[in-house]
């Protein structure tokens, strides 16, 4: 039996695991593309349980507590969106998101009080050039650390996962008709992506994230994710489902 820590430093809400960054976690023991389902906080700092169960699942255990569960999932999304890193940058001026106004500032993708190099801070706006037949598209750019890097030199696969987890946060609460921001709290519930087996994905490489609404269903909003590397490789793609939450749910006081 194989087991993980989540570390501190790549919290979401204060106290627990930022839901990407876990769920790429669970992922790297699940050959191919995968879907992961958060079902419980992911504690900090204490070992977790990976686990293959008999009917194919692979689960993440806190002692007898799942906390997430994946399988393999085929994930080949119906739209694409691409940006230059210019337009990406220009669009992170935008973000509807400010620095004072953020609900978990020391989130490791998005938290504003974390420090270059230590959080991946990714600040997904809207791009200024937009489709008037879809909904909007949101973008950041993201250059990965050189703490970021995996065994084989290239950028983990937990930090693509994690790059692609909050922009889709951002796209799900989004109103391109008013330009709003619906500041309900929110924390992501399920996530699926495919990791593209493209040589850039290098620490140093200058990236960008699209992401854009896929739809909502009462207290579940869906949102869709891409990440490119330099020159408009596809690097990997992912769909998410953010649910709705009380405050002090999403702060993991309860």
């Amino acid at each position: 039996m194989t087991s993980i820590i989540i570390e501190k430093r790549y919290c979401g809400p204060p106290n627990s695991g930022n839901g990407g960054y876990v769920c790429g976690r669970l992922a790297r023991h699940i050959p191919g593309a995968a879907e992961v389902t958060l079902r419980a906080p992911p504690p900090l700092n204490k070992p977790l349980d990976v686990i293959a169960t008999d009917d194919g699942l692979w689960e993440l255990r806190d002692g007898a507590t799942i906390v997430a569960t994946g399988r393999p999932a085929s994930v080949e999304l119906a739209r694409l969106e691409k940006a230059s890193f210019d337009e990406a940058r220009a669009a992170e001026l935008q973000t509807p998101v400010k620095p004072h106004q953020h609900p978990l500032p020391t989130c490791f993708v998005c938290g504003p009080a974390r420090s270059a190099g230590d959080g991946l801070r990714i600040f997904a706006g809207p791009l200024v050039r937009q489709s008037q037949n879809v909904s909007a598209v949101l973008a950041a750019a993201w250059t990965p650390d050189l703490t970021l890097t995996a065994e084989d030199g290239l950028v983990a696969p937990e930090f693509l996962w994690s790059a692609l987890d909050c922009p889709t946060g951002y796209a799900s609460s989004y109103d391109r008709e008013n330009g709003s921001f619906d500041r309900t709290p929110i924390l992501l519930g399920r996530m699926s992506a495919r990791i593209v087996l493209a040589p850039a994905r290098h620490p140093g490489e200058r990236c960008v994230i699209t992401t854009w609404q896929a739809g909502r269903d009462g207290r579940k909003r869906v949102a869709e994710a891409a990440a490119y590397g330099e020159g408009g490789t596809l690097l990997a793609v992912a769909q998410a489902t953010w649910i709705a939450v009380d405050r002090q749910v999403q702060l993991g006081r309860t």
